[in-house]
């Protein structure tokens, strides 16, 4: 299936069965943001859950907090989002469309890069088991020609980045032959700097308002709080505050359906270590994030890890776990060591002391940070891109949403064969047996075939049928929505059985 036809299938299925819709559809919509309808809730809330006991419950030195969403200006001037916090815009005159220039930089590298992968698979089906890949990709002309055009573009972006020297950007795209997706043309205006964050005022009457920002991250709301947290609860170097939380950018070139939005949500951790222990503890947190998306059962190949040549003026080290989404490789993760640029600027424009004193060494330090930060809605569409699946079967086709079985939205469909002869009544008392631990649905509404259907289509990982055989020996048949297998259970094991299958905790014990 072509790419861009399996996204749109994914965005189509979203709607159709209740996890995402346009936001103010019934108005015609609000560009760029989305509501989660009653199954996405189910598992976004469930991704959420999965990732705060993996942080706070098995990290007994990972706390939580859930700061404001509105705080005080100063904050983010301390953090340079009110000088710096930009991206460089571009318009295409001819089809009137804006788009962000390192965007549009990063998918031509990226179209070079398959490229590469073109050749490299052409010359495995070619030489077969005897294929060496590296051999190949560190001697062939082609491929070496490519890798050396992607690193001097590269390198020339970083420094025109640094530099901001945004007419060097320009020339990168027209140099590069970069066009227009719409037009097809390479008639560029001028890059221009836009502010990404919302602005708003706080007060009763508009005239002695203070101006207030929407936050564009929720890092700083954990450093702000890092004394109140590090004191009143006894912390000892090294620790970590972990947050989920909304966040809003004023992006003007939104797209990609849920991966880039106006008001989006981040999981965020940040971890305080000793100064000069910040890389052993980055390589830590590094290997861990790696471990909690792979334990969702995503295959390995569809990650990969970026490291970035240009570090932000913060850090001394920094990479991304990048996702094979259906438009390409895009980042999903980001772990980096933020040194102690962070504390030392609010302690700065605060005034205040922001120091941790280590009681064995009698000394006093400003702490370095390890960041691990994460999109909620990016891991969201990871998840559901990796489990969306179409199967032939029969005359039909099958399709169907492969989740981990604890992070479906709904556990357990309990299904009387028949909407009579007592079948009902049976399925009624199974569904309030589990519904006080398992999310359960229960649906007797067309035939059995297509309730199953129904189910495989959101993800269901087990069905329960109530059928006339039930009335006489309290059994059951559950079926799988992996392999479409069923089993005759009796219903004193019912709970059991689907409750361990679905526990959280089979994720958890990965890690």
């Amino acid at each position: 299936m072509v790419q861009e036809d399996f996204f749109k299938k994914i965005v189509a299925h979203c709607k159709e069965y209740g996890f995402i819709f346009q936001s103010s559809e019934l108005y015609d919509g609000l560009s760029a943001v989305y509501d989660y309808g009653q199954n996405g809730v189910e598992l976004k809330n469930n991704i959420k859950e999965y990732w705060w006991k993996a942080m706070t419950q098995l990290n007994e030195e990972v706390v939580g907090i859930d700061s404001a969403i509105f705080m005080h200006p100063t904050v983010w001037k301390a953090s340079g989002h009110v000088d710096a916090f930009n991206d460089p815009l571009i318009d295409n005159k001819d089809s009137k469309k804006r788009y962000r220039a390192d965007v549009l930089i990063e998918d031509h590298l990226e179209k070079i890069n398959e490229k590469i992968s073109k050749e490299v698979e052409k010359a495995s089906k070619r030489f077969g088991d005897a294929f060496d890949e590296h051999q190949f990709r560190t001697t062939n002309v082609r491929v070496l020609e490519y890798a050396a055009k992607i690193e001097s573009v590269t390198k020339a972006f970083n420094s025109a980045l640094e530099e901001n020297d945004l007419e060097k950007v320009r020339q990168i795209i027209i140099e590069e032959g970069i066009v227009c997706p719409v037009s097809g043309s390479r008639n560029w205006t001028e890059v221009r700097q836009f502010n990404l964050m919302f602005e708003t005022k706080l007060g009763s009457v508009s005239e002695g308002a203070n101006t207030v920002y929407l936050r564009p991250e929720t890092a700083q709301g954990i450093f702000v709080n890092y004394l109140n947290v590090q004191k009143t609860g006894r912390m000892r170097i090294p620790f970590g505050i972990a947050q989920i939380g909304k966040a809003f950018r004023n992006e003007i070139v939104a797209r990609q359906f849920i991966f880039r939005m106006r008001e989006f949500e981040q999981m965020e951790m940040q971890y305080f270590v000793k100064p000069g222990e910040e890389l052993k503890w980055f390589e830590n947190w590094r290997e861990k994030r790696m471990k909690w998306h792979l334990a969702m059962g995503i295959s390995p190949a569809k990650y990969r890890w970026h490291k970035h040549d240009k570090l932000a003026h913060y850090a001394n080290a920094a990479f991304d776990i990048e996702f094979e989404f259906p438009f390409g490789f895009k980042e999903l993760e980001g772990i980096h060591s933020r040194t102690d640029y962070d504390l030392t600027q609010h302690q700065n424009f605060s005034g205040k002391k922001i120091q941790f004193f280590d009681n064995e060494t009698g000394e006093s330090y400003v702490p370095y940070v390890v960041e691990t930060s994460v999109g909620l809605d990016r891991t969201f569409l990871s998840l559901l891109s990796a489990a969306y699946s179409e199967e032939q079967v029969g005359d039909e086709t099958r399709v169907v949403l492969n989740l981990p079985a604890a992070l479906a939205p709904v556990k357990v469909a309990v299904l009387p064969l028949v909407k009579k002869d007592g079948l009902p009544e049976m399925a009624r008392k199974i569904m309030d047996d589990l519904k006080f631990d398992l999310n359960c649905i229960y649906e007797e509404k067309d035939s059995i075939g297509k309730r199953y259907r129904r189910q495989d289509a959101i993800g269901t990982p087990f069905c329960i049928t109530v059928d006339h055989q039930s009335l006489e020996d309290n059994t059951v048949t559950i079926r799988y929505r992996d392999d479409m297998t069923q089993e005759r259970i009796s219903t004193d094991k019912l709970s059991g059985i689907v409750k361990s299958k679905t526990d959280l905790k089979n994720l958890l014990t990965k890690l």
